[in-house]
């Protein structure tokens, strides 16, 4: 339900700030605002990524718990969403989302509504799947691999 509401109120916003913006400042001066915040919003999303990115290599080679480096970096990657989308409310919100305390308080926020069922490091993926008796692992090692390839048997065939 909240998808579909913000699905129609940001354009509605977008629209509606476009026209009172370029209402006060005209058309022209409203189009290099929103080109001149992307291009800032790229070069800002670069930075940020960049230091979350060596925060989560940090974080890996100290064995911590990598989970607030990624948080970052989503958090950084939808704001580069938000900045590369024409708008001004788009914008403001991409660029909030670029300052670490407001990253924090976001994370925070999510965090308190957020319930993590299970979580495993390492190790084999379950098997999803019953143990089948008629499987039979294994492995092969060839014994001729000298001959060409055409000399060979297909394996399939006795010789």
């Amino acid at each position: 339900m909240w998808l579909l509401i913000a699905f129609l109120a940001v354009p509605m916003i977008e629209i509606g700030l476009f026209i009172q913006v370029g209402g006060i400042i005209g058309i022209w001066w409203t189009l290099a605002i929103v080109l001149a915040t992307a291009i800032a919003g790229s070069f800002l999303v670069r930075m940020q990524g960049a230091l979350a990115l060596a925060q989560l290599r940090g974080a890996l080679g100290e064995l911590r718990d990598p989970t607030e480096p990624i948080a970052h970096g989503a958090l950084i990657l939808f704001a580069g969403a938000l900045l590369l989308t024409p708008g001004f409310f788009t914008d403001t919100v991409g660029i909030l989302l670029l300052i670490p305390p407001v990253r924090a308080a976001v994370l925070r926020y999510l965090a308190a509504r957020v319930r993590v069922e299970r979580f495993t490091v390492g190790g084999m993926p379950p098997r999803r799947e019953p143990h089948r008796p008629d499987v039979i692992d294994g492995e092969y090692h060839e014994i001729d691999s000298e001959r060409p390839i055409s000399d060979r048997p297909s394996g399939w065939t006795r010789h």
